[in-house]
């Protein structure tokens, strides 16, 4: 059978796996389809929703049996009914971004936010973000006006005056950071663990677990290539950059690789509550349809597998 595995460049992991043939040696029937090419689907309003994109194409024609993103996409999912369970997740990625603002904004604290204009990549890891740091300030998303902006954009943004506030990400952030004064309204660490994960269907993970110990077992291959081949890899990423004719630093993106974990783990306790308050916060701040219980999603088998491939590597 062919297993298709969706891939863009936010999922560092898999964009890289794409790209070294790792997989193709386990797997010979592989479609590759980038997230990127599939037809767009309508914005939703960042007050009031949260775009589905990511796990629409798991169970729609033209799509794909395997995806990785940051942490909100399969709380969204799940809220919308779609049977995914989880594969695992990659350690914290506490240095990958935080919520910045202009040093000269006299915004001082996240409290400063009230009515203020906030970029983020909707849907993201980056609203989950947002709404921790709200909530732990005592407001909600309804006293702030969420952009919604690209996974990396924003920046210009922000320096312009468009948005009064922004949650980067590297490598953009290096950019940002390399020309203007910033003041960092809150960092990730301490706020959640903002890992990567992977997901699938729930039919696909019960029908296909050797092709599923496939996939695994070429993530940690490959994880383990990035870890040795950091500036090999970020290659990659200029290369696609340049490809779709902008411009890219292979510094900045060596620099953001390293500092990002890789290796897949199998979903914790810890990871589980951190999807749980999220879900929860998303539902009581008017972003989801329903209430969901993330541990509907978690296969114990799959755990195993991706448990004992780590001990394997």
């Amino acid at each position: 059978m062919t297993v298709r595995v969706g891939y863009f460049p936010h999922n560092n992991s898999l964009f890289v796996l794409r790209h070294i043939g790792i997989l193709e040696r386990r797997l010979p029937d592989v479609e590759w389809v980038d997230l990127r090419a599939l037809p767009s689907k309508p914005p939703v309003d960042p007050t009031n929703a949260l775009p589905t994109l990511h796990s629409d194409w798991l169970f729609e024609d033209g799509g794909y049996d395997v995806i990785g993103t940051g942490f909100t996409p399969p709380i969204t999912g799940l809220a919308h009914d779609r049977d995914l369970v989880y594969i695992g997740i990659s350690g914290p990625r506490i240095e990958n971004g935080r919520l910045v603002v202009k040093a000269e904004s006299g915004i001082d604290a996240v409290e400063d936010l009230r009515g203020k204009r906030v970029g983020i990549a909707h849907g993201s890891w980056q609203t989950t973000l947002l709404l921790f740091a709200l909530d732990r300030a005592g407001l909600t998303w309804s006293d702030i006006v969420p952009v919604d902006t690209d996974v990396r954009g924003g920046g210009a943004e922000l320096v312009s005056g468009t948005i009064d506030a922004w949650v980067g990400a590297y490598p953009g952030l290096a950019e940002i950071e390399a020309e203007h004064a910033l003041r960092t309204l809150v960092e990730t660490d301490g706020l959640f663990s903002h890992p990567s994960l992977w997901f699938t269907r729930r039919d696909f993970a019960e029908n296909n677990a050797e092709q599923l110990r496939a996939v695994v077992e070429a993530l940690q291959e490959s994880d383990a290539w990035i870890e040795a081949h950091p500036r090999e890899a970020a290659q990659f990423f200029v290369d696609d950059v340049e490809r779709r004719g902008g411009t890219a630093s292979l510094d900045a993106w060596e620099a953001a690789l390293r500092g990002r974990p890789f290796g897949i783990h199998p979903v914790t306790d810890e990871f589980l509550d951190e999807q749980q308050r999220a879900a929860d916060l998303l539902l009581a701040n008017g972003l989801l349809p329903r209430s969901i219980r993330v541990r509907d999603a978690v296969v114990p088998e799959i755990g195993e597998l991706v448990t004992a491939d780590r001990a394997a590597v």
